[in-house]
């Protein structure tokens, strides 16, 4: 049902099943005004687990890393090259560090644009998307067609890890 915030056992599933339900999902966030803005989730992509040479938690429990061991539902916010934030939402049980990079919502293409439109900083870092009064995600009452395809910008991390179609996108 459309406009119903999403809840914690939409979020403490594996990441390979929550990032393509995400896809369509309504992400909300509160803006410096007071109003609050909706956007359809466009494209995300899945970073699972220590296996996973692409995901952060592959070089083991950091102070930057620490939210992903928690349980799903926290946010996992990070700066990249000193300019941008990046918007992840934790995954799985805890122990198990897995996350999905918000990569686009509806008129807002790019991780970066989001977050710099959305004021999205560090100091979401590990917020709660269940309980917070300023970002969650809501249902919007649409099946969307979900298409899949490589992550974007992980070369570094080898061959198998780059080919998975852990991209998911309208």
């Amino acid at each position: 049902m459309a406009g119903i915030r999403l809840s914690g056992e939409f979020f403490i599933r594996d990441v390979l099943e929550v990032a393509p339900d995400l896809i369509g999902k309504y992400l909300v966030v509160r803006s410096d005004n007071e109003l609050y803005v909706r956007h359809q989730v466009t494209e995300v992509e899945a970073y699972r687990g220590s296996e996973d040479i692409a995901c952060h938690a592959s070089k083991g429990r950091t102070n930057r890393t620490e939210i992903m061991f928690h349980e799903g539902g926290k946010l996992y916010v990070y700066l990249i090259y000193g300019i941008y934030w990046m918007l992840n939402v934790v995954t799985g049980g805890e122990n198990n560090p897995q996350a999905i990079l918000i990569r686009g919502v509806e008129n807002l293409p790019g991780p970066g644009k989001l977050t710099r439109s959305f004021g999205i900083d560090r100091t979401f870092y590990g917020e709660d998307l269940t309980k917070s009064a300023r970002i969650w995600f809501e249902e919007s009452g649409i099946i969307p067609l979900v298409k899949t395809g490589e992550r974007i910008g992980i070369d570094y991390a080898g061959e198998y890890w780059k080919i998975r179609p852990w991209r998911f996108y309208l």
